[in-house]
């Protein structure tokens, strides 16, 4: 194959076409030419003659030249790839450089290409015209991809620091979890240690009632037990002693017998250390937790803004934390919500919002988004101090320390109130047709929701 590949180029070249061999076929003169080409060298001749020796040829088909077109197919891949190698590219078939673009095939061709009959009648430009349209076309489809690539990486980035904050979130939740178990477990160990020492207090105090009568019936016993020792020794005396000292013994030994008594209420009383155990402890609990009606949702505040970690009270901080951007999270207005949104029935919450102005509260609907250009402060509704926009909002004309809001969704009421002074301050009338949320801002002072004190109450039905 070696020896073949180091052929002249002359060679392997068709002595009609002058061209590389293509098909070629084998004269019994030994001669070989393309198949295309004798064929239509003896068309024209009308006559089946070698055209180089002129010898007649007795075969209407010659057979191909399959070594020769191996040697002309290994030796035009070799030229194209030493082509490649350089700052052309050459036509596989002919090794002519590429010249034109087949508009209808859609491929670079060469000049020999263009004449061939696989190409009549097609459009051809050249190939740098070609290539400045093509750019251009996928230039418009590019500029769509990179601008998606673009959010995605942007999307990306805010789904690797939301990942960041879930671990976070999860260790300092789980770290107030433990806190607070940890504070109801002291309780409960505190508890049971007063409950246990108040059992002992009591086993101690009635163990020493029950040790001082048993000793005070001991000496009964001794005096009693001396006293009928005494008349036994008189029984067996002789009558005329017996009879002289029996008058004496009578009243002495009578007049001081009592009937021992049993002691009243000398056992622990058991009721009382075990009686409703888990509710007494249940209802005594109920001075060290408290219930706050709205909890705050810290995935919905904006970053300036902190929030405590029992989630009732937040104010702002310089500068902004470094929080996920996602959907729920307020962008453009030092806002937050509450945690659980109403639908119905009556609900009521107390807010202090200090001395400082600039705030409002209210409620706002679930569906209301949270980013600048989107969030609506039509579908607000609140009082405020110090603040101004179009929007259902209601201004106070004085300071206040405390805020009550009164919602009651099944009258399409929202209610405001001084329950400090009992005054009432503005009411919106507004028929719902989706969940609210609690809504907050503040921009100077911290607002803190109040909790609620909890009541034990037991139930119980009047039977038929």
């Amino acid at each position: 194959m070696a020896s073949k590949r180091s052929l002249p180029e002359d060679d392997l070249t068709c002595p009609v076409c002058f061209d590389i061999f293509k098909d070629p076929v084998l004269l019994l003169c030994s001669h070989s030419f393309c198949k295309d080409c004798l064929q239509k060298f003896w068309r024209e001749k009308k006559s089946k003659e070698c055209p180089v020796c002129r010898r007649q040829s007795s075969l209407n088909d010659p057979p191909l030249n399959l070594s020769l077109r191996n040697v002309c197919e290994s030796f035009l891949k070799e030229k194209s790839q030493r082509a490649s190698g350089g700052s052309e590219v050459l036509c596989s078939l002919h090794g002519e450089r590429l010249k034109l673009f087949c508009l209808e095939d859609k491929q670079p061709v060469c000049l020999v290409c263009q004449a061939s009959r696989k190409h009549s009648g097609h459009q051809f430009l050249p190939i740098d015209e070609a290539a400045l349209d093509s750019k251009e076309q996928l230039n418009a489809v590019l500029k769509p991809l990179q601008e998606k690539l673009k959010e995605f990486k942007g999307v990306k980035k805010t789904c690797d620091r939301t990942a960041r904050h879930i671990k976070v979130q999860a260790h300092q939740s789980e770290k107030q979890i433990k806190e607070e178990f940890e504070k109801l477990h002291q309780f409960l160990k505190d508890e049971e240690e007063a409950r246990i020492r108040a059992l002992k207090e009591e086993e101690e105090q009635k163990s020493l009632i029950m040790k001082e009568k048993t000793e005070e019936m001991s000496k009964e016993m001794s005096t009693l037990s001396d006293t009928i020792t005494a008349i036994e020794k008189q029984m067996v005396a002789e009558d005329i002693i017996f009879l002289q000292v029996w008058t004496f013994c009578v009243p002495s030994s009578t007049c001081t017998l009592q009937k021992p008594q049993r002691v009243s209420g000398a056992l622990i009383d058991v009721a009382k250390h075990l009686g409703n155990l888990r509710f007494r402890v249940w209802e005594k609990m109920k001075d060290i937790v408290q219930f706050t009606p709205v909890v705050l949702d810290p995935n919905t505040a904006h970053p300036s803004i902190i929030i405590s970690e029992d989630l009732s009270s937040f104010k702002q901080t310089d500068p902004r934390q470094k929080l996920p951007a996602n959907p729920e999270r307020f962008n453009a207005y030092g806002c937050v919500l509450g945690s659980e949104g109403f639908n119905s029935e009556s609900h009521y919450w107390d807010v202090e919002v200090g001395d400082m102005p600039c705030w409002c509260v209210g409620v706002t609907t679930e569906s209301n988004q949270r980013k600048l250009g989107t969030f609506s402060l039509e579908r607000v509704w609140c009082v405020g101090d110090g603040v101004s926009y179009t929007g259902p909002l209601h201004l106070l004309e004085h300071n206040i320390h405390t805020l009550r809001v009164h919602l009651d969704l099944d009258k399409g009421q929202l209610s405001f109130s001084d329950p400090l002074q009992n005054t009432h301050l503005h009411t919106f009338k507004h028929t719902f047709t989706e969940k609210v949320l609690p809504f907050f801002f503040s921009q100077r002072s911290p607002l803190s929701i109040l909790p609620l004190k909890p009541l034990v109450t037991i139930e119980q039905h009047r039977l038929c």
